[in-house]
C-alpha cells in the first residue's frame, strides 16, 4: 500500500464540473493499493498519517501531528501510484490491485482515519476528479507499507 501525503491549506475535489467535497487546512492523502495488500496495512497507515509530525509548532519545527492541530484530511484513491515505468514510455498498471478489492481497502482506510475523530472527506473511487489544492511548505511524504 502506498500513500502520498501532502500538507495543504485546503483541498477541493471537483467531479463533472461540480464541487464534490472540500477540506480546510490539513492533509491531502493519495491512496494506492497493489496486489497482495491487506487490511492490516490500512490500520498501520491510518495511524501513521494522523500521528505523523509534519505540522509546525510555535518554534517552526515540524513537531505536531494532524491530531494535534485538528487538521482536516482529504483522501483520494489513485491507482497510478503503482505505475510501472521500467519498460517503454507508457506506464503499466499490472501491479495495481483489482478495483473491487481496492475500493474495499480504500473504504477501510477512510474509516480508520475517520475513527480518529478528524474531519475527513473523500473523492469518489474510480471517478475522474479535478483535485485542487496548494501544497503548503511544500511538504510531501511518501508512505509505503509492505507486509511479509
Amino acid at each position: 500500500m502506498r500513500l502520498v501525503v501532502q500538507r495543504t491549506n485546503g483541498v477541493e475535489v471537483w467531479i463533472d464540473g461540480q464541487l464534490h467535497s472540500s477540506t480546510k487546512a490539513g492533509l491531502l492523502v493519495l491512496f494506492g493499493t497493489r496486489q497482495g495488500d491487506i487490511e492490516k496495512s490500512c490500520e498501520y497507515l491510518a495511524d501513521k498519517v494522523v500521528h505523523l509530525r509534519i505540522f509546525e509548532d510555535s518554534e517552526h519545527k515540524m513537531n505536531l501531528s494532524a491530531l494535534d492541530v485538528h487538521a482536516e484530511i482529504m483522501i483520494v484513491s489513485q491507482f497510478t501510484l503503482y505505475a510501472d515505468t521500467r519498460q517503454g514510455r507508457r506506464p503499466a498498471f499490472t501491479g495495481a490491485m483489482e478495483p473491487i478489492e481496492a475500493e474495499r481497502l480504500y473504504g477501510c482506510f477512510v474509516e480508520r482515519v475517520r475513527h480518529c475523530g478528524l474531519v475527513t472527506q473523500t473523492g469518489v473511487f474510480g471517478a475522474k476528479m479535478d483535485v485542487r489544492f496548494s501544497n503548503y511548505g511544500p511538504v510531501t511524504i511518501i508512505l509505503d507499507h509492505d507486509l511479509p
